[in-house]
């Protein structure tokens, strides 16, 4: 784990150096001011986003504090800026690339290059201003929005379940879903507590967390995540474990949610009797916690062993990549977070390189499975294209 931890750390301080340099080349050195504020600028550019992997460091050694919260909010909001800007001007390279090979195409280069030669320097100067001005008011903005949208109350989804065969008892079963809080430097006790009353004014008949809880210590953040003992449900909450949880303390987290109230599923299951009809609720550990803690490596099959016959099977796991073993374990539903729905643009566009199941509802051979896309955020405190959500999944006899 510390090789990975070290690999880490190599590759993000790379990216971040490498789209440093790039934000330098193609924006800062064009903009007309004095050269001193241009080297400031590029240094605040490198510097302000390699506090993130700084503060990470700090955490890991538990040094928290009023200057460490400030610190993670610079970083990850100057890590979202940059990322917008970058972004935007590789879109525009992009673009102007496509115009190029166009103009090639269709024979026109010579004229477009003589044409480029008679253009006035002082108009060519106006337009390359308005378009720097132009990336950079936008990200000011993505960010200024992903920031609200990261921020509030998460919308409650509301997805009906229709089941062949569903006992009247079970007709109308609400699941609350909640995936992937992050409690963290930027996501705190007064956050949790308005999405515990969210929670709770849907008067949920079970509640499931899938995951992905904290970022850090439970001596650092178990006061910030307490208010999820307030969750109310007559048939149980339910909590899977995530592969955060097993970078800030696996043991120490799941104790900490069972204190909560919350019964831990570690690659088993529970039978709920709701009148005559009785709902399987199986849970694994997250897909690669085996590469952590071997006795923890996920299983479907393990989580259903020796379950009596029930009306419908419902598995808790963490990331989608369980769904192919939950199918064919014979699970009806699958109900998953971690993906985030890649969380702000462009991420959630190019997420789909990774992960198929992206965000919603899907099918795979006879077993449905829910994507949530996260209650809260991980990293920068910033959401764009992917707002966050609390599930209420509801069960409707067919």
């Amino acid at each position: 784990m510390k090789m990975g931890f070290i690999i880490f750390f190599v590759v993000m301080i790379s990216v971040i150096v490498g789209s440093s340099m790039y934000i330098r080349r193609r924006l800062i050195k064009r903009l007309r001011i004095p050269k001193p504020y241009r080297r400031i600028l590029a240094l605040v550019v490198l510097i302000t986003p390699l506090t993130v992997p700084v503060n990470i460091i700090i955490r890991r050694l538990g040094v928290s504090g009023i200057i460490v919260d400030l610190l993670v909010w610079i970083g990850y909001l100057g890590f979202a800026f940059l990322s917008f800007i970058l972004t935007y001007l590789i879109i525009l390279d992009v673009v102007r690339l496509f115009s190029k090979i166009i103009v090639k195409i269709l024979n026109r280069s010579d004229n477009e290059e003589s044409s480029d030669q008679d253009i006035d320097p002082v108009r060519r100067q106006l337009l390359a201003d308005v378009v720097n001005i132009g990336i950079i008011s936008s990200a000011v903005l993505s960010t200024a929005y992903g920031v609200s949208e990261a921020r509030r109350l998460p919308v409650v989804k509301e997805v009906r379940l229709p089941v062949q065969g569903l006992p009247d008892d079970c007709d109308g079963f609400r699941i609350a879903q909640i995936s992937d809080i992050h409690v963290s430097e930027t996501v705190k006790r007064d956050w949790v507590r308005m999405v515990v009353r969210e929670v709770n004014r849907t008067s949920p008949d079970m509640v499931a967390l899938t995951g992905d809880l904290a970022d850090g210590s439970t001596s650092r953040l178990m006061a910030e995540a307490a208010p999820l003992s307030d969750l109310q449900a007559p048939y149980g909450k339910f909590f899977v474990t995530g592969n955060h949880e097993y970078y800030s303390g696996v043991f120490e987290w799941t104790e900490v949610v069972r204190r909560f109230g919350f019964t831990v599923l570690i690659n088993e299951h529970r039978v709920i009797q709701k009148g005559s009809g009785q709902i399987l609720i199986g849970g694994v550990t997250d897909y690669r916690a085996g590469r952590f803690i071997k006795s923890h490596t996920s299983s479907p099959q393990a989580a259903i062993a020796d379950a009596p016959r029930t009306d419908f099977k419902i598995l808790l796991a963490h990331q989608p990549k369980n769904i192919f073993e939950a199918s064919r374990a014979g699970f009806d539903l699958q109900i998953c977070g971690h993906t985030h729905g890649g969380q702000f643009f462009p991420w959630n566009y190019a997420i789909h390189l990774v992960y198929p199941f992206k965000a919603g509802l899907y099918k795979v051979n006879n077993t449905r499975m829910y994507v949530n896309r996260g209650t809260g955020y991980w990293g920068p405190p910033v959401r764009l294209g992917a707002p966050s959500e609390i599930t209420l999944l509801i069960l409707k006899k067919v």
